[in-house]
């Protein structure tokens, strides 16, 4: 049987006499059949010819045997940093390949063993890398899913000159590509937009200070495409020659808008990586909104910043041990368990998903039960 111990055992074997010197290939046991059969046949017949043609197969498997070794001694690897991307894009993975020798590499493969989820292994094929010189290897991995993703093996292998031995090395290179989740373009939220009676507040307070035009001006800047013509300063601009606007100061109410995405609960995993996009997307739209927006989950608590908040989301999982205070201020929740409503504070609004246990109770609350027929999008911005 193929999978038998004792085959495991010779397999076993080979790989790690490939990862340490050099195992034949095919073309390399055929040769050493025949280099064999020349030397027995020269030992019966005692034929000098014999012996010369033995002697050069084996000083070609001799030669292949050891240029296969030295041709992986002293490489460099250096990996650039990978720059974080958003879910269905590629990654862009660059390595660095150096050679500090004085002699020339010919013939090597670099294995780079990414994570199943990022396409699996990247192979790089060089066929010739100079003295003293390096090269840039550029690839790209499809990430259909978020993840902060790491892994450490790449694998060197070669065959030079002749194919007829393989040798191999093992190196560790510590990797780490972030992938965020999908954000969506939301014009309008009602979840957000009607959360808390003091926002409402601040919102209209904002209305009137966009549409002031004295008293609240903080500078003078250049007009910019988009700009408002209300607030352009037609003396500024006639002194520099050329349109200036003014800068108005900010003013807020004070009011916070909290996502939360409850992580700490049992989730359907489809339904939990359809919150995560919903939570990014949220919080994204509060932000254009100029609104102090924040993330909470069970195990971070609470979490402000773009960035961070994306690195958070990235790599976020369900049924976390440590479990964080829920803020007293009203919040948008993200959950399937329908029993934590009732925990929630007045004012807020809720994103069920379908339950795994429990049936809704929002007493004084409002919010929307997912609904797998109807795109995301369109379902966050549904009126309440």
């Amino acid at each position: 049987m193929s999978n038998s111990p004792h085959n495991n055992f010779i397999i076993s074997f080979f790989d790690w006499l490939e990862s340490r010197w050099a195992t034949p290939a095919y073309a390399g046991w055929v040769l050493i059949g025949i280099a064999l059969s020349f030397f027995g046949a020269a030992t019966n017949t005692m034929a000098g010819w014999l012996y010369v043609l033995s002697g050069v197969l084996f000083s070609l498997l001799a030669l292949n045997l050891f240029v296969s070794i030295n041709t992986l001694k002293r490489l460099q690897l250096k990996r650039t940093n990978i720059e974080a991307i958003s879910a269905g894009n590629e990654l862009t993975i660059e390595l660095v390949v150096s050679n500090p020798t004085k002699k020339v590499k010919t013939l090597i493969e670099i294995i780079d063993e990414l994570p199943l989820e990022l396409s699996g292994k990247i192979i790089n094929r060089i066929e010739t890398l100079p003295p003293k010189s390096e090269l840039k290897l550029v690839s790209y991995a499809h990430a259909k899913k978020r993840g902060v993703y790491h892994w450490h093996n790449i694998i060197l292998k070669t065959a030079a000159p002749f194919g007829l031995f393989y040798s191999s090395r093992q190196r560790s290179i510590q990797s780490k590509a972030i992938v965020y989740p999908q954000v969506l373009p939301l014009q309008t939220c009602p979840l957000i937009d009607n959360i808390g009676i003091q926002e409402t507040h601040q919102r209209q307070s904002e209305r009137l200070y966009q549409n002031a035009t004295e008293g609240v001006t903080k500078a003078i800047r250049q007009y910019r495409y988009g700009d408002a013509t209300r607030l352009i300063h037609w003396r500024s601009s006639a002194k520099f020659g050329d349109l200036q606007v003014r800068e108005l100061e900010t003013i807020t109410g004070g009011e916070e808008i909290i996502i939360c995405l409850d992580n700490s609960s049992q989730w359907q995993p489809e339904y939990f990586e359809t919150a995560v996009i919903a939570a990014a997307s949220m919080y994204f739209y509060a932000s254009r909104q100029q609104l102090d927006v924040k993330l909470w989950t069970a195990d971070k608590g609470l979490i402000r910043g773009n960035k961070v908040m994306l690195e958070t989301l990235a790599g976020v999982d369900f049924l976390v041990n440590s479990i964080e205070q829920i803020p007293s201020s009203p919040v948008i929740w993200l959950s399937q368990n329908a029993d934590s409503l009732s925990s929630l504070p007045l004012g807020s609004r809720w994103l069920l998903f379908p339950p795994v246990e429990g049936k809704p109770n929002p007493e004084n609350l409002s919010g929307i039960f997912y609904d797998e027929e109807i795109p995301l999008q369109t379902l966050l911005q549904k009126p309440l």
